[in-house]
């Protein structure tokens, strides 16, 4: 059933971007507070991904790829290109498709504004905010192994996910904040590709026998668009899960790309950086090399500034939608109930009760009433679109 479910929505998905590149391929897109390309892709490649992106490969992917024994649906290619196709390139055609909705159709349309619409999506995005917390506060002791027994999640590790968590709502507090962290932690995130290369003594002629193994993503494209095994189909709900508050928060940043570089833009540089920190870990896993001490250290620093990143954002949009601004509330206020709300609310869900695929699930739902929504009330209107919203035209 669940297979099914998403397997629906991936290929909606598809059919929409497709659609609306084609439809709108010269139309020039500007947000509500556009910035710099370099700026914006910061703010989507830090606010999309999480501490997953760093700490999953070594731990998890890798080991889990390569027994293709014991996973058969993996024996097609190498664990990474497997792993590239799990977070970049084509599923970053998701956040292009909401990106796009939310700056150019639903300003004119307002389906995010009707009551229970809008109730349903602030569900979603605090749902998975605190999910999030919760995921990060119940694998912190395979992040942070050096601290306690490696297995058990200890007082430390609330201490830290609270510490984040408030980080993240005093960064909300200002849209400033929310571009410079994002910028430098965009930053750090090639200064940890950096010193992995230095810490793994690779030479050029290492990276690339490693980056190499690349092109069995693209020469197997096809293969990841619908999910291959359980963890693949996590992953794909994952993505719907987040894919319209991603669009939503970001949209508002689109600085005068047309739609298909805009399109271009999002599969392509946020895969850049990617394509190379898998390409340096997956050289440590071939070559059998730890990540103890300073590279384990400069991973765990890195994916919680990742975590913030992620959180920072989602405050701040579901806030925004509900009205519960610094300005209205004042600053205290405003620190002191998103931190306590989302605290208690990953304590809650650290049992893992609430599952990533009935958000995906409650997500493609959304997709499918904006379409009926359109289809029913706005056709003419969409389709007659030929420019930007009043307000956002340059």
């Amino acid at each position: 059933m669940m297979t099914s479910i998403i397997s629906f929505g991936v290929l909606l998905a598809f059919v929409l971007v497709i659609y609306c590149t084609i439809k709108w391929w010269n139309l020039r897109l500007t947000g509500t507070d556009p910035v710099s390309l370099l700026v914006f892709c910061s703010i989507l490649f830090t606010s999309g991904l999480d501490v997953g992106l760093i700490m999953f490969p070594l731990a998890w992917d890798f080991p889990l790829y390569a027994d293709i024994a014991a996973e058969p649906a993996y024996g097609f290619t190498n664990p990474l290109a497997i792993e590239f196709g799990y977070w970049g390139f084509l599923i970053w055609a998701f956040y292009f498709l909401t990106g796009f909705y939310f700056c150019v159709i639903e300003p004119r349309i307002k389906f995010f504004e009707i009551p229970l619409v809008k109730l349903v999506n602030n569900l979603v995005i605090i749902g998975t905010c605190a999910f999030t917390g919760a995921l990060f506060l119940i694998y912190l002791p395979y992040y942070i192994p050096m601290v306690g027994d490696g297995e058990t999640v200890i007082p430390a590790f609330y201490v830290l996910t609270f510490l984040v968590i408030a980080a993240a709502a005093y960064s909300s507090t200002d849209i400033k904040f929310v571009k410079i962290l994002s910028v430098a932690s965009t930053g750090l995130f090639f200064g940890l590709i950096a010193l992995a290369w230095i810490m793994a003594g690779m030479g050029v002629g290492d990276f690339m026998a490693s980056a190499s193994n690349l092109t069995g993503y693209f020469g197997n494209l096809h293969k990841f668009v619908l999910p291959m095994s359980d963890y693949h189909e996590f992953f794909l709900f994952w993505w719907f899960a987040w894919s319209i508050m991603i669009g939503q928060f970001t949209a508002r940043f689109i600085g005068g790309l047309k739609t298909w570089q805009y399109l271009l833009a999002l599969l392509v540089i946020p895969s850049i950086p990617m394509a190379l920190w898998f390409a340096v870990i997956y050289h440590y896993y071939t070559a059998g090399i730890g990540t103890e001490g300073i590279m384990n250290w400069a991973m765990v620093v890195v994916g919680v500034i990742f975590v913030i990143n992620s959180f920072d954002s989602l405050i701040r949009l579901y806030t925004d939608n509900m009205g519960l601004t610094v300005a209205k509330l004042g600053k205290v206020p405003y620190l002191v109930g998103n931190v306590v709300a989302l605290f208690v609310l990953t304590y809650l869900f650290q049992s893992q009760w609430l599952q990533i695929s009935w958000v995906g699930t409650v997500v493609i739902a959304l997709y499918v009433g904006c379409i009926a929504f359109i289809l029913l009330k706005h056709r003419k209107e969409v389709m007659a679109i030929n420019s930007m919203p009043e307000g956002q035209r340059v």
